[in-house]
């Protein structure tokens, strides 16, 4: 496979499906903040145990497949949304389960934290404010075109999920966090 096509040097880039759109397209935007998102949790990977690592991977390829489809327009051909990898429906039930469990394993917070604390934790942090950001270009597409909303709703839980998986780390390495104090 031949990395570069030059087919994006004048700032328009191909869908999967056909069709072509400005790289500041919403949609483009979009997929980029998506891809954006799995990096940095690749980066969170590398500094994570074992099974905190595992369950990153886990969403990471969760992201590509969000990402093929967010570069899949409803209007693309049948053929092509086909091929599309299917969606896990079980995805935010399985965030939510870990969600809840890790949150009964952990000190009730009284206040904002601060993002930080060990390592790992921080770089969780740094994750779930691009999850954040990720989910705002999600939202601005979908108020111009259609988009899948258990799409919205597994963006709004994975940043849930990467808050508490932050404190879940801080608490595991025996590292306080730091509340917020007007």
């Amino acid at each position: 496979m031949k990395i570069y096509t030059r087919c994006g040097d004048h700032g328009e880039t191909g869908l999967f499906g056909g069709g072509r759109v400005g790289k500041g397209s919403l949609r483009i935007d979009a997929y980029g903040q998506v891809d954006e998102l799995n990096s940095v949790l690749g980066w969170c990977a590398v500094a994570a145990d074992g099974d905190t690592g595992e369950r990153i991977l886990a969403e990471q390829a969760r992201l590509f497949v969000l990402g093929s489809w967010l570069a899949t327009p409803a209007a693309a051909p049948a053929a092509a949304r086909d091929r599309l990898p299917a969606w896990d429906e079980d995805a935010l039930g399985r965030l939510e389960a870990e969600i809840d469990r890790w949150q009964a394993e952990l000190p009730e917070l009284h206040s904002f934290v601060l993002p930080g604390g060990a390592e790992a934790a921080a770089r969780l942090h740094l994750a779930r404010a691009v999850c954040r950001r990720a989910e705002r270009a999600l939202a601005a597409l979908a108020d111009e075109e259609a988009v899948d909303p258990r799409h919205q709703a597994y963006l709004n839980r994975l940043g849930d999920w990467l808050f508490v998986l932050a404190r879940r780390v801080n608490h595991l390495a025996g590292v306080a966090e730091l509340p917020w104090t007007p």
